[in-house]
């Protein structure tokens, strides 16, 4: 039969091969999707013990969510300690669902609001404390049932034996609860709750018989990013329905006397708990504003009956939460808006296509494209409204306002990506960050920037580097002249000054980190034809070099006259010592900027690329936490790819290799270290393709040794010239690892690096692999 003869059967069998439906009670085989490949459960844990070191694991989350989206709707085990996500694969009950979520950090988390819980019998107030069950609403659950998905979570709570069920859209989710029959189930929502600390104020309105409003006001006072120090102040608005109509409905509300502190130990105390266990019940109450309230549902269920709660999100208004849900679930088919959300996926996931690799690869490498495209989140609502750095509302048609850069993470992989891949969320970032500034009347760019706040976390100047990489790529649609001036203001606020470097304990990192940046302006200010800031800039960028100890042959920190700290007896793989998170060994490769100048200082070529072997050498196989190689941070994330620079481009290809082989897995702790909003996945999935930035602000793209046999780049036709770039690598296998000749475009090609505008004017890079080095290669 021919399919072209029968358009309407030629449809279906594509829907049939593309989603994977049903014939009657035959499966047909189908094609698998780029969406079913991803696993969220990776990384999906916060345990020190299982990372050796107080950083933890992946930090991620298993729920549902969209690309970009402003919901993720996820399990919750955990309120307290270094846990941002709210969940972690160990922890044995989970206290609620809720719908959002931080993904991937470290530092005390936020977010976590609109807990949402089923339950049955009597109705508590309080969760309880993690590691018991029965005293609170907090449940155990059967780790075998639970199920997580693209766009999907699942799992069996056995304290009540309720299924429960998530999916989300963009502004919005859906919880789907099969209850057991009962006269007396439930549905509550602990409206205090926040990931790293509590709500301070609340309020909740029943508007008819299926549908309640209302807000979480979340400031630093009730902990959260940072236990406050992150200062986070946020208001997320809600606008929820329930497919059961409300009849024996309630508020409860815990007397919260105004003395108490409610930082995250405060609220975890069993002091505050014990308060909130005794919390008033207020039978049929329709409306209430306090400081720490919940609501409840209650109703008799059958044997297997369905309950759903569908709500709609905002950091508007109510009426953007209601707006938010209308637009995007409009009934209560649940499957429909699952099956909608995994072709938001495949969509989005369809930005890089791969052949070859095993299953375990194809999975690693579609959780990591995944885990690149949670942040930095669309926070405008479907009205376009987003609430100001000043507290005020605002419209956008222009562009996308977006929420949550990790900045000194995500500069280095993950906005490099999204250059290639999502330019325009470049490019919505950049417009973000420049009039967020304005509205706060800040004279400066936010280095860890969430919901508004300028939180300080972290070091350096990222959005900077940021910025100068999208002006170099030609990603320009945003207030230059403001965003250059932004640019200089703020590394004249956070940089070396007169002194040309940063004492004190962590001077290494900073002296570094602020050089980069520095060089970064005056990459601006060379595109910008500012020739005066060119010379001042670019001399500052050349500030690593006041830093460095020719007796010691390394980078040292120096103190506030200039003169070397202590050099301590374990050398320069002493963590902390000059350093943020890190060892002087591993900070100390930081000067991306001029490798060139970092090797003749470091004793030439030759010495440098020695140096680099033993770094990589005494790095254990498992590549967790340790003094050498730490991929599990962000500080030698560029540093495999210096060998390219360094004339011995065998050598990244060896050791890139060998990161994707041990530093990723298809299991929960298939992370080393935490995700970091995208930067650890984004890594990998720039690296198993074959291409990765030393030098963000240089279109400079060193290339590597793939890990699969085709990756193909879609690019957008707004920014760039082709279609798509692709990437072959024949003979590719997991022993013919080295690159022994090139083609670009069917032209012969030996140079280990390509400029971002031939992969923008699209094309094909075909690599010829081999088991032996060929030293000639790209030299």
């Amino acid at each position: 039969m021919n399919a072209t003869t029968f358009p309407v059967l030629k449809k279906y069998l594509i829907a049939v091969f593309t989603t994977g439906l049903s014939l009657g009670s035959a499966t047909v085989l189908k094609a698998q999707s780029a969406a079913s490949y991803v696993n969220p459960f990776i990384g999906a844990s916060t345990s020190a013990d299982g990372a050796g070191v107080y950083h933890g694991l992946g930090k991620t989350f298993p729920g549902a969510a969209t690309p970009y989206g402003l919901v993720q709707l996820s399990p919750n085990t955990i309120t307290g300690g270094d846990n941002g996500s709210g969940y972690s694969y160990e922890h044995k009950s989970i206290e609620g669902f809720a719908f959002t979520q931080m993904s991937g950090i470290g530092w005390y988390g936020d977010l976590g609001n609109f807990l949402v819980m089923p339950s049955t019998g009597t109705l508590k107030t309080s969760a309880g404390k993690i590691g018991t069950t029965g005293l609170g609403y907090r449940s155990a659950y059967d780790k075998s049932s639970e199920k997580a998905s693209a766009g999907y979570y699942s799992v069996q709570l056995t304290d009540n034996n309720i299924k429960a069920e998530a999916t989300a859209a963009p502004h919005s989710g859906m919880l789907r609860f099969t209850f057991p029959q009962n006269k007396q189930s439930r549905i509550q929502v602990d409206l205090a709750r926040r990931v790293g600390g509590t709500s301070t104020l609340q309020y909740v309105k029943v508007v008819d018989d299926h549908t309640i409003e209302g807000f979480m006001k979340c400031t630093p006072d009730g902990g959260g990013w940072g236990n406050g120090d992150g200062k986070a102040d946020y208001t997320v608005y809600f606008y929820a329905q329930f497919s059961k109509p409300l009849k024996s409905y309630g508020v409860w509300s815990a007397d919260i006397p105004d003395d108490w502190s409610r930082k995250l130990d405060d609220v975890t105390s069993d002091k505050y708990q014990e308060r909130l266990a005794k919390a008033e019940v207020l039978k049929g109450l329709k409306e209430k504003q306090g400081k720490h309230l919940g609501f409840y549902t209650e109703f008799a269920t059958k044997a297997n009956e369905q309950v759903l709660l569908k709500s709609g999100i905002s950091f508007v208004s109510i009426a953007g939460a209601k707006a938010n849900l209308q637009a995007e679930i409009k009934d209560w088919n649940f499957d429909a808006v699952h099956q909608h959300t995994v072709d938001l996926w495949n969509n989005a996931l369809s930005k890089v296509s791969i052949q070859g690799g095993t299953a375990e690869q194809k999975t690693v490498f579609y959780t990591a494209l995944y885990h690149t495209m949670i942040d930095p989140r669309i926070v405008s609502d479907v009205t376009g409204q987003y609430m100001g750095g000043d507290g005020k509302l605002h419209h956008t048609t222009t562009f996308k306002k977006r929420t949550i850069f990790s900045g000194w993470d995500v500069f280095r992989s993950q906005m490099p990506l999204q250059t290639i891949i999502n330019p325009s969320l470049v490019n919505d970032l950049v417009n973000s960050l420049v009039t967020l500034a304005n509205e706060k009347n800040k004279d400066y760019l936010e280095r860890w920037e969430l919901l508004n706040a300028y939180s300080g976390c972290m070091l350096g100047n990222p959005a900077v580097a940021v910025m100068a990489d999208a002006y170099a790529k030609g990603i320009r649609n945003y207030n230059i002249p403001d965003a250059y001036k932004l640019a200089v203001s703020t590394v004249e606020k956070f940089g070396n000054g007169d002194k040309g470097f940063t004492p004190g304990g962590g001077g290494i990192s900073y002296t570094l980190e602020y050089a980069y940046n520095d060089w970064c302006v005056a990459q601006l200010a060379k595109a910008l034809n500012k020739t005066q800031d060119v010379k001042k800039y670019g001399e500052r960028g050349e500030a690593f070099k006041n830093i460095f100890d020719a007796d010691k042959g390394w980078f040292r920190p120096k103190d506030s006259t200039g003169n070397w700290l202590p050099w301590p007896a374990e050398g320069r793989i002493k963590q902390w010592y000059g350093c943020v998170e890190s060892n002087p060994y591993q900070q100390g490769w930081f000067v991306p900027q001029d490798v060139n100048g970092m090797a003749k200082l470091m004793g030439g070529r030759e010495k440098v690329i020695a140096d680099l072997n033993n770094l990589f050498e005494k790095t254990p196989d498992n590549m967790m936490w340790n003094d050498y190689y730490n991929h599990s941070n962000e500080p030698v994330h560029h540093v495999p790819f210096l060998y390219n620079r360094l004339g011995a481009p065998w050598l990244t290809q060896k050791w890139t290799r060998e990161i994707c082989r041990r530093a990723y897995k298809n299991s929960v702790e298939g992370l080393v270290g935490n995700e970091d909003v995208g930067q650890m996945s984004a890594w990998y999935v720039l690296a198993a393709s074959g291409l990765h930035p030393v030098c963000p602000g240089d279109t400079r793209q060193e290339i590597t040794s793939p890990v699969f046999n085709k990756v193909t780049l879609r690019l957008d036709p707004k920014y760039a010239k082709g279609k798509s770039f692709t990437i072959i690598a024949n003979n590719n296998s997991a022993k013919n690892i080295y690159i022994q000749g090139a083609k670009l475009n069917g032209k012969a090609y030996n140079k280990c690096y390509i400029d971002y505008k031939d992969i923008a004017a699209g094309g094909t890079l075909e690599l010829s692999m081999g088991a032996a080095p060929n030293k000639n290669w790209g030299i």
